[in-house]
């Protein structure tokens, strides 16, 4: 899983997580948007409120975190490598593939359509999930609008002086097996980039 992480160039500074190997995964409330009807409109979508444990519990999944969407690496790199790999890594015993990042639900969504995800608009058949808070087919795009998940975590960081971010999340890649983190993987072993946004 590691492997699909992008080389920094330069590095600002070393990070050290709230969270390791072995600690449970922290159970928060995520605001999304789920779809009710198969149309564009408004009233297509309404809002939820998801626990984290009714995503990850009882499921092996891998979570990856960005920074931003629509940043350069996010969206030349690391998102496209999890879709290229996504049938392989669901042949690692892998129930489903989540990214997360501090940004709100209609970013996520209208990032998630650019990238060539592809919209779950089934509703007969809603897939593995039928709280799928990004609502797409593959990869799942996780809003932590308010960076609670982030934050309980403990990847959080500012980039105030590069490119005016104010909180936002580490790059990192976990396996979350039953709401435990099985293996986590820290972009440069704890670096941050300090050119990537």
């Amino acid at each position: 899983m590691g492997q699909i992480f992008s080389s920094s160039k330069k590095v600002h500074s070393k990070h050290q997580p709230g969270r390791k190997e072995g600690d449970k995964v922290p159970n928060v409330v995520i605001k999304a948007r789920i779809r009710v009807a198969p149309t564009e409109e408004v009233s297509s979508f309404v809002w939820k409120d998801i626990m984290v444990a009714d995503l990850f519990k009882g499921k092996r999944v891998v979570v990856f975190s960005i920074p931003g969407a629509f940043t350069p690496v996010c969206s030349c790199d690391h998102l496209p490598s999890y879709m290229k790999l996504y049938d392989e890594i669901l042949k690692m015993g892998i129930d489903d593939v989540y990214c997360i990042s501090v940004n709100d639900a209609f970013v996520m969504r209208q990032w998630g359509i650019l990238q060539g995800l592809v919209e779950q608009k089934d509703l007969e058949n809603p897939g593995p999930s039928p709280l799928n808070p990004g609502n797409f087919k593959t990869i799942k795009l996780i809003p932590d609008g308010a960076a609670k998940f982030t934050r309980a975590m403990g990847m959080t960081c500012k980039w105030e002086n590069i490119g005016g971010f104010g909180e936002r999340s580490w790059r990192y890649s976990a396996v979350f097996n039953d709401m435990k983190i099985e293996k986590l993987f820290l972009e440069e072993d704890g670096n941050i980039e300090d050119d990537a946004e």
